[in-house]
């Protein structure tokens, strides 16, 4: 899954940022709120991890922006802030759940993961490429013979792929996927990814295809 996590406090959004990371999510790290709402104008993340006192913008304009725009992209709001009435405000702007500073890290990744199974439960079922079929609920990957497994980059990879419904991805926006936006990570990476993937997907008829200078696409025999 692809997370924006908008904190101000650094050390807290880094620590956000690497439990995400390690746990294989792709995770944009954003710390003014001015720059988060430029920002969840034009980005395909799959959901927001908001602060409410932000430089700039505070959190509860920024989601107000969002939701007036009709993003509807699951939002976890962060506060110092624990009141009854701070709750109710964020939650009446679009928040989808709210999270009170300090918090530990295993309730955060808990709530995200409640939140990811409410926006998959909206999803479509699963999707079938060729002899293959991929649950995006489970995340999980199943050909002729049973489960096929997959290392998480892989499987950001293949989801990002699935998604573009068989156009083409470019390179960058398979980087983002796996890594996040503005990561010191180079495109050569993803070359990397889609080899190993390939070879995983070849023997089930699915190919990853170049597009010179574009991206990759993913087709399967019709």
């Amino acid at each position: 899954m692809h997370i924006v996590v908008v904190e101000d406090h650094v050390p807290l959004a880094k620590g956000i940022a690497y439990q995400l990371r390690d746990a294989g999510h792709a995770v944009d790290l954003l710390h003014d709120g001015d720059a988060a709402d430029a920002f969840l104008r034009g980005d395909g993340a799959d959901l927001v991890v908001l602060d409410v006192n932000l430089p700039g913008r505070d959190g509860i304009a920024v989601l107000r922006g969002m939701r007036a725009r009709g993003d509807l992209r699951p939002v976890l709001m962060l506060t110092a802030r624990a009141g009854t009435d701070d709750k109710v405000a964020g939650l009446d702007a679009g928040a989808d759940d709210y999270l009170a500073k300090p918090f530990e890290m295993a309730e955060l990744a808990a709530r995200i993961r409640a939140l990811s199974r409410r926006t998959q439960a909206r999803e479509p079922d699963a999707r079938r490429i060729g002899s293959l079929r991929f649950d995006p609920a489970g995340r999980t990957l199943e050909g002729p013979d049973g489960p096929i497994a997959l290392p998480r980059r892989e499987l950001a990879l293949l989801e990002a792929l699935l998604a573009a419904e068989g156009r083409t991805v470019p390179k960058q926006r398979l980087l983002d996927s796996l890594y996040g936006t503005g990561a010191d990570v180079g495109e050569e990476v993803v070359e990397v990814y889609v080899s190993r993937l390939r070879k995983r997907l070849k023997p089930h008829g699915v190919e990853i295809r170049v597009a010179r200078g574009l991206g990759y696409v993913l087709r399967a025999p019709s």
